[in-house]
């Protein structure tokens, strides 16, 4: 039976559906609200509402500094967690990686759940009853726990990546533990640590579940308006989406920016 051969074209054809109708007409969509009033007519009255607001703006505020904690606390411990995974003799490492993927498996709201009860069981103490006010700093930690093995994949993958003779040759030319790590390690994993920032950061400013749950329903994030209003009020709700996919497409920008950087400085190692 002869196998009939596709074009390029032809090819493209379901990828093109799947743009027009999953990114492009609800792209239109969310612009045509965000840029027109109730009565449907043209109007910037949204944005002018919504930036004239110092609560709103201190929310964008505080859901840029909880993702930037988030980020940073989850590179600082995924870092040292897959290098050493990377670097280590272990035939069954996969097993160690797969630890900590497994929570991934498990549904998100049971997850943050059980966070929950630890705790509500460690505030028993007495000394430890400021958790139960300590809405910013649970919100966090549940931030970081969710969002953890979306730093230490893309950073494994890379370390696992680089080429053990690069560290032979930095030792041969007479340069330390910490030269090497400096001067091959963090540059050649720089890749990694943009990829995992990008995944982390981002959700991180729109994850109101964890907030709402670990939060005590206190700490509002900008995912939380977007949910709101668009129970309420498209208009505003699409507006603010707006403004956050703004933030996306800064955000993947710089780090595309940065990452080209990166690779011309790996190449010239």
């Amino acid at each position: 039976m002869k196998i009939p051969r596709f074009s390029r074209k032809m090819l493209c054809i379901p990828y093109a559906v799947f743009l027009i109708f999953f990114v492009i007409l609800p792209m239109l969509v969310i612009l045509f609200y965000a840029f027109t009033d109730k009565n449907m007519h043209v109007s910037f009255s949204n944005f002018i509402r919504f930036f004239s607001d110092p609560t709103k703006l201190s929310t964008i505020v505080y859901s840029l500094v909880i993702a930037l904690i988030t980020t940073v606390a989850c590179l600082i411990i995924a870092y040292p967690v897959a290098y050493i995974l990377a670097r280590s003799k272990l035939k069954k490492k996969f097993v160690i990686v797969m630890l900590f993927v497994l929570p991934m498996w498990i549904n998100f709201v049971l997850r943050v759940n059980a966070l929950r009860e630890i705790f509500n069981l460690i505030a028993i103490s007495p000394a430890m009853e400021w958790l139960t006010s300590a809405n910013y700093f649970k919100t966090i930690v549940g931030m970081v726990y969710d969002f953890l093995p979306f730093m230490i994949l893309p950073l494994y993958t890379t370390m696992l990546k680089i080429d053990g003779s690069l560290y032979e040759a930095s030792a041969d030319l007479g340069g330390s533990a910490f030269t090497t790590f400096t001067r091959v390690t963090i540059p050649l994993s720089m890749p990694g640590i943009l990829s995992g920032i990008t995944m982390v950061f981002l959700p991180s400013m729109t994850n109101y579940v964890v907030s709402d749950m670990l939060g005590n329903a206190k700490v509002t994030i900008i995912g939380k308006f977007i949910y709101e209003y668009f129970g309420t009020d498209w208009h505003m709700g699409s507006m603010v989406a707006l403004v956050l996919l703004a933030v996306v497409f800064l955000s993947t920008w710089l780090s595309g920016g940065f990452q080209s950087e990166e690779n011309v400085r790996g190449a010239n190692l």
